[in-house]
Protein backbone atom coordinates (compact mmCIF):
# COMPACT_ATOMS: atom_id res chain seq x y z
CA UNK A 1 0.00 0.00 0.00
CA UNK A 2 3.01 2.34 0.74
CA UNK A 3 4.98 3.28 -2.16
CA UNK A 4 8.19 1.48 -2.18
CA UNK A 5 11.47 2.58 -1.01
CA UNK A 6 13.52 0.72 -3.51
CA UNK A 7 12.35 3.48 -6.18
CA UNK A 8 14.09 6.44 -7.02
CA UNK A 9 17.51 5.73 -5.38
CA UNK A 10 19.25 8.61 -7.67
CA UNK A 11 16.69 10.76 -6.50
CA UNK A 12 16.98 10.40 -2.77
CA UNK A 13 20.33 10.25 -3.04
CA UNK A 14 20.96 13.69 -4.58
CA UNK A 15 18.54 15.10 -2.03
CA UNK A 16 20.87 13.90 0.81
CA UNK A 17 20.47 16.41 3.68
CA UNK A 18 22.81 16.31 7.04
CA UNK A 19 21.23 14.50 9.56
CA UNK A 20 20.87 15.71 13.33
CA UNK A 21 23.67 14.66 15.46
CA UNK A 22 23.36 12.09 17.41
CA UNK A 23 23.82 12.48 21.32
CA UNK A 24 26.97 11.34 23.24
CA UNK A 25 25.38 8.71 24.61
CA UNK A 26 23.53 7.57 21.60
CA UNK A 27 25.14 4.09 20.37
CA UNK A 28 23.48 4.78 17.25
CA UNK A 29 23.46 7.72 14.97
CA UNK A 30 19.67 8.59 13.89
CA UNK A 31 18.92 10.43 9.99
CA UNK A 32 15.69 12.00 9.78
CA UNK A 33 13.49 13.35 6.53
CA UNK A 34 15.80 12.87 2.97
CA UNK A 35 18.57 12.02 4.92
CA UNK A 36 16.94 8.90 6.71
CA UNK A 37 15.07 8.26 3.29
CA UNK A 38 18.77 7.89 1.38
CA UNK A 39 20.05 5.97 4.43
CA UNK A 40 18.00 3.43 3.96
CA UNK A 41 18.09 3.62 -0.08
CA UNK A 42 21.71 3.08 0.83
CA UNK A 43 20.98 0.22 3.55
CA UNK A 44 18.45 -1.19 0.59
CA UNK A 45 21.14 -1.64 -2.11
CA UNK A 46 23.95 -2.32 0.31
CA UNK A 47 23.07 -4.88 3.17
CA UNK A 48 19.45 -5.86 1.66
CA UNK A 49 17.48 -7.71 4.04
CA UNK A 50 19.39 -6.97 6.76
CA UNK A 51 18.24 -5.73 10.12
CA UNK A 52 17.88 -1.87 10.65
CA UNK A 53 20.55 -0.17 13.25
CA UNK A 54 19.72 -1.49 16.80
CA UNK A 55 17.13 -3.98 15.70
CA UNK A 56 16.89 -7.53 16.27
CA UNK A 57 19.45 -8.19 19.47
CA UNK A 58 18.39 -11.73 20.36
CA UNK A 59 20.23 -11.12 23.44
CA UNK A 60 18.65 -8.21 24.28
CA UNK A 61 17.23 -7.78 28.23
CA UNK A 62 14.18 -5.58 28.60
CA UNK A 63 14.54 -2.56 31.35
CA UNK A 64 12.34 -1.99 34.22
CA UNK A 65 11.44 1.55 32.63
CA UNK A 66 11.02 -0.24 29.05
CA UNK A 67 10.11 -4.26 29.50
CA UNK A 68 7.97 -3.94 26.69
CA UNK A 69 10.25 -5.16 23.39
CA UNK A 70 9.18 -2.97 20.51
CA UNK A 71 8.20 -4.98 16.97
CA UNK A 72 8.53 -2.79 14.21
CA UNK A 73 6.24 -4.05 11.42
CA UNK A 74 6.79 -2.52 7.75
CA UNK A 75 4.36 -1.26 4.84
CA UNK A 76 3.70 -3.28 1.94
CA UNK A 77 6.27 -3.21 -1.16
CA UNK A 78 8.79 -2.58 1.71
CA UNK A 79 10.71 -4.50 4.55
CA UNK A 80 12.60 -4.18 7.44
CA UNK A 81 15.95 -2.81 5.79
CA UNK A 82 14.51 0.30 4.15
CA UNK A 83 11.36 0.84 7.00
CA UNK A 84 13.16 1.37 9.46
CA UNK A 85 16.62 3.50 9.60
CA UNK A 86 15.19 6.10 11.62
CA UNK A 87 12.56 4.41 14.00
CA UNK A 88 15.07 1.37 15.33
CA UNK A 89 18.33 3.36 16.33
CA UNK A 90 15.83 6.19 17.66
CA UNK A 91 14.41 3.68 20.10
CA UNK A 92 17.86 1.21 20.84
CA UNK A 93 18.88 4.87 21.75
CA UNK A 94 16.13 5.39 23.82
CA UNK A 95 16.59 2.26 25.96
CA UNK A 96 14.17 -0.16 23.92
CA UNK A 97 15.16 -3.81 23.06
CA UNK A 98 13.74 -3.79 19.32
CA UNK A 99 13.12 -6.20 16.60
CA UNK A 100 11.79 -6.38 12.91
CA UNK A 101 11.05 -8.55 10.38
CA UNK A 102 10.35 -8.80 6.84
CA UNK A 103 7.26 -10.51 6.39
CA UNK A 104 4.65 -11.28 3.50
CA UNK A 105 7.27 -12.83 0.84
CA UNK A 106 5.90 -15.73 -1.31
CA UNK A 107 7.67 -18.94 -0.64
CA UNK A 108 9.90 -19.30 -2.79
CA UNK A 109 10.38 -15.67 -4.26
CA UNK A 110 14.21 -15.14 -5.62
CA UNK A 111 16.10 -12.34 -5.01
CA UNK A 112 15.67 -9.38 -5.25
CA UNK A 113 11.88 -10.09 -5.78
CA UNK A 114 12.18 -11.32 -1.41
CA UNK A 115 12.72 -7.81 -0.72
CA UNK A 116 9.03 -6.69 -1.66
CA UNK A 117 7.17 -7.71 1.92
CA UNK A 118 3.71 -7.18 2.66
CA UNK A 119 2.48 -9.43 -0.41
CA UNK A 120 0.88 -12.07 1.20
CA UNK A 121 -2.87 -11.91 2.45
CA UNK A 122 -3.39 -10.27 5.34
CA UNK A 123 -4.13 -13.17 7.40
CA UNK A 124 -0.87 -15.15 6.35
CA UNK A 125 1.30 -12.22 7.52
CA UNK A 126 -0.83 -11.45 10.89
CA UNK A 127 0.01 -15.57 11.35
CA UNK A 128 3.67 -14.56 10.62
CA UNK A 129 4.27 -11.67 12.95
CA UNK A 130 2.38 -14.07 15.29
CA UNK A 131 5.16 -16.31 15.63
CA UNK A 132 8.04 -13.89 15.35
CA UNK A 133 6.27 -11.85 18.52
CA UNK A 134 6.23 -15.39 20.43
CA UNK A 135 9.76 -15.32 19.33
CA UNK A 136 10.74 -11.95 20.66
CA UNK A 137 8.81 -12.79 24.02
CA UNK A 138 10.65 -16.18 24.48
CA UNK A 139 13.95 -14.29 24.11
CA UNK A 140 13.36 -11.45 25.98
CA UNK A 141 11.25 -12.64 29.09
CA UNK A 142 8.86 -10.34 28.73
CA UNK A 143 5.28 -11.00 28.95
CA UNK A 144 4.40 -8.46 26.26
CA UNK A 145 5.75 -6.80 23.17
CA UNK A 146 4.46 -2.97 21.90
CA UNK A 147 3.98 -2.88 18.22
CA UNK A 148 4.86 0.42 15.71
CA UNK A 149 3.51 -0.03 12.29
CA UNK A 150 3.83 1.81 9.59
CA UNK A 151 0.73 1.37 6.23
CA UNK A 152 0.24 -2.11 5.95
CA UNK A 153 2.45 -2.54 9.12
CA UNK A 154 -0.80 -0.01 10.80
CA UNK A 155 -3.28 -2.68 9.99
CA UNK A 156 -2.00 -6.07 9.49
CA UNK A 157 -1.03 -6.09 13.55
CA UNK A 158 -4.60 -5.88 14.38
CA UNK A 159 -5.93 -9.18 12.71
CA UNK A 160 -3.19 -10.50 15.10
CA UNK A 161 -4.44 -8.99 18.20
CA UNK A 162 -8.05 -9.55 17.63
CA UNK A 163 -8.16 -12.99 15.89
CA UNK A 164 -5.16 -14.90 16.69
CA UNK A 165 -4.44 -14.20 20.45
CA UNK A 166 -2.26 -11.11 20.38
CA UNK A 167 -4.40 -8.82 22.56
CA UNK A 168 -2.98 -10.62 25.63
CA UNK A 169 0.42 -10.09 24.18
CA UNK A 170 0.51 -5.98 23.10
CA UNK A 171 0.48 -3.38 24.91
CA UNK A 172 0.64 -0.04 22.92
CA UNK A 173 0.18 -0.04 19.01
CA UNK A 174 1.02 2.90 17.27
CA UNK A 175 0.20 2.84 13.86
CA UNK A 176 1.76 5.49 10.89
CA UNK A 177 -0.26 6.29 8.44
CA UNK A 178 -2.79 3.37 9.37
CA UNK A 179 -6.03 2.60 7.15
CA UNK A 180 -8.70 1.22 9.43
CA UNK A 181 -11.57 2.25 6.87
CA UNK A 182 -9.24 1.42 3.54
CA UNK A 183 -8.20 3.36 0.95
CA UNK A 184 -9.93 4.56 -1.90
CA UNK A 185 -7.04 5.73 -3.59
CA UNK A 186 -7.33 6.85 -7.61
CA UNK A 187 -10.62 5.58 -6.87
CA UNK A 188 -9.66 2.27 -6.51
CA UNK A 189 -12.31 1.05 -3.98
CA UNK A 190 -15.04 2.48 -5.95
CA UNK A 191 -14.08 0.62 -9.56
CA UNK A 192 -13.61 -2.78 -7.40
CA UNK A 193 -17.16 -2.10 -5.85
CA UNK A 194 -18.85 -1.45 -9.20
CA UNK A 195 -16.63 -4.80 -10.57
CA UNK A 196 -17.56 -6.95 -8.03
CA UNK A 197 -21.91 -5.68 -8.64
CA UNK A 198 -21.40 -6.87 -12.10
CA UNK A 199 -19.73 -10.04 -11.43
CA UNK A 200 -16.17 -9.39 -12.21
CA UNK A 201 -14.80 -9.46 -8.67
CA UNK A 202 -13.24 -13.30 -9.07
CA UNK A 203 -11.94 -12.24 -12.18
CA UNK A 204 -10.10 -9.02 -10.83
CA UNK A 205 -9.13 -11.45 -7.76
CA UNK A 206 -7.81 -14.17 -9.66
CA UNK A 207 -5.52 -11.54 -11.82
CA UNK A 208 -4.61 -9.45 -8.14
CA UNK A 209 -3.85 -12.24 -6.96
CA UNK A 210 -0.66 -13.86 -8.44
CA UNK A 211 1.15 -10.65 -7.87
CA UNK A 212 -0.02 -8.86 -4.43
CA UNK A 213 -2.86 -10.35 -2.74
CA UNK A 214 -2.94 -8.27 0.08
CA UNK A 215 -3.30 -5.41 -2.07
CA UNK A 216 -6.93 -5.34 -2.53
CA UNK A 217 -7.35 -5.86 1.36
CA UNK A 218 -6.51 -2.64 1.50
CA UNK A 219 -9.19 -0.84 -0.20
CA UNK A 220 -12.18 0.71 1.27
CA UNK A 221 -15.56 -2.15 1.57
CA UNK A 222 -13.22 -4.96 1.51
CA UNK A 223 -14.08 -8.30 3.60
CA UNK A 224 -10.25 -8.44 5.47
CA UNK A 225 -11.24 -4.48 6.01
CA UNK A 226 -15.29 -5.87 7.13
CA UNK A 227 -14.41 -8.64 9.07
CA UNK A 228 -11.25 -6.67 10.90
CA UNK A 229 -14.33 -3.44 11.75
CA UNK A 230 -16.45 -6.08 13.72
CA UNK A 231 -17.33 -5.54 17.15
CA UNK A 232 -15.18 -2.31 17.06
CA UNK A 233 -11.94 -2.13 15.28
CA UNK A 234 -10.15 -1.47 18.24
CA UNK A 235 -9.43 -4.04 20.64
CA UNK A 236 -10.29 -2.81 24.49
CA UNK A 237 -7.33 -4.51 25.78
CA UNK A 238 -4.67 -2.57 24.10
CA UNK A 239 -3.90 1.34 23.83
CA UNK A 240 -3.56 2.73 20.22
CA UNK A 241 -1.84 5.54 18.75
CA UNK A 242 -2.55 6.19 15.23
CA UNK A 243 -0.54 8.69 13.44
CA UNK A 244 -2.02 10.33 10.28
CA UNK A 245 -0.86 13.11 7.51
CA UNK A 246 -2.75 15.19 5.48
CA UNK A 247 -0.39 14.65 3.17
CA UNK A 248 -0.81 11.16 2.13
CA UNK A 249 -1.23 10.02 -1.29
CA UNK A 250 -1.89 6.30 -0.51
CA UNK A 251 -4.58 6.76 1.95
CA UNK A 252 -7.16 8.45 0.90
CA UNK A 253 -9.13 9.92 2.73
CA UNK A 254 -6.12 10.36 5.14
CA UNK A 255 -8.62 10.47 7.92
CA UNK A 256 -9.65 6.76 7.32
CA UNK A 257 -6.70 6.60 9.95
CA UNK A 258 -9.01 7.86 13.05
CA UNK A 259 -10.44 5.48 15.36
CA UNK A 260 -12.39 7.50 17.94
CA UNK A 261 -12.29 4.87 20.67
CA UNK A 262 -11.80 5.25 24.59
CA UNK A 263 -8.15 3.95 24.30
CA UNK A 264 -6.92 5.28 20.94
CA UNK A 265 -5.39 8.98 20.66
CA UNK A 266 -5.97 10.18 16.52
CA UNK A 267 -2.85 11.97 15.93
CA UNK A 268 -2.95 14.34 12.65
CA UNK A 269 0.76 15.65 11.87
CA UNK A 270 -0.24 18.84 10.76
CA UNK A 271 -2.45 19.78 13.83
CA UNK A 272 0.50 19.85 15.39
CA UNK A 273 3.21 21.01 12.80
CA UNK A 274 1.70 23.21 10.12
CA UNK A 275 5.32 23.10 8.44
CA UNK A 276 4.91 19.24 8.44
CA UNK A 277 4.57 17.92 4.47
CA UNK A 278 5.17 14.28 5.41
CA UNK A 279 3.75 12.14 2.47
CA UNK A 280 3.00 8.38 2.97
CA UNK A 281 6.32 7.30 2.71
CA UNK A 282 8.10 10.21 4.78
CA UNK A 283 6.22 9.00 8.39
CA UNK A 284 8.79 6.89 8.93
CA UNK A 285 11.53 9.50 8.90
CA UNK A 286 9.62 12.44 10.37
CA UNK A 287 10.93 13.70 13.43
CA UNK A 288 8.07 15.15 14.37
CA UNK A 289 6.20 11.75 14.24
CA UNK A 290 9.03 9.82 16.19
CA UNK A 291 8.87 12.40 18.78
CA UNK A 292 4.92 11.19 19.00
CA UNK A 293 5.95 7.50 18.76
CA UNK A 294 8.41 7.87 21.87
CA UNK A 295 5.31 9.32 23.57
CA UNK A 296 2.85 6.84 23.01
CA UNK A 297 5.76 4.02 24.30
CA UNK A 298 6.08 6.22 27.29
CA UNK A 299 3.80 8.59 28.12
CA UNK A 300 4.67 9.39 31.92
CA UNK A 301 7.89 10.76 30.39
CA UNK A 302 6.36 12.78 27.48
CA UNK A 303 8.48 15.31 25.69
CA UNK A 304 6.29 18.25 23.85
CA UNK A 305 6.78 17.99 20.05
CA UNK A 306 9.66 20.19 19.07
CA UNK A 307 8.03 20.79 15.49
CA UNK A 308 10.47 20.42 12.77
CA UNK A 309 10.06 21.33 8.92
CA UNK A 310 9.42 18.35 7.09
CA UNK A 311 9.50 18.85 3.32
CA UNK A 312 7.20 16.90 0.88
CA UNK A 313 8.16 13.45 -0.06
CA UNK A 314 10.29 13.29 -3.60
Amino acid sequence: MRPALLGSVAVVLALVLTAPSAAATDRYPVSYGLAGLAKAAEAQLTRPGSAPPGANNWSCTPSAAHPDPVVLVHGASANMTANWQTISPLLANNGYCVFALTYGVPAGTPFPLNQIGGRNPMEQSAAELSSFVDRVLAATGAGKVDIVGHSEGSLMPNYYVKFLGGAAKVSDYVGLTPLWNGSNVANLANFYALARAVGLGPVIDSLVDIIFPAARQFLRGSDFLTKLAEGGVAHPGVRYTTIMTKYDEAVVPYSSGYLRTPNATDVVLQNLCSQDYAGHAMVAFDPNATQVILNALDPANAKPVRCQFVPVSP
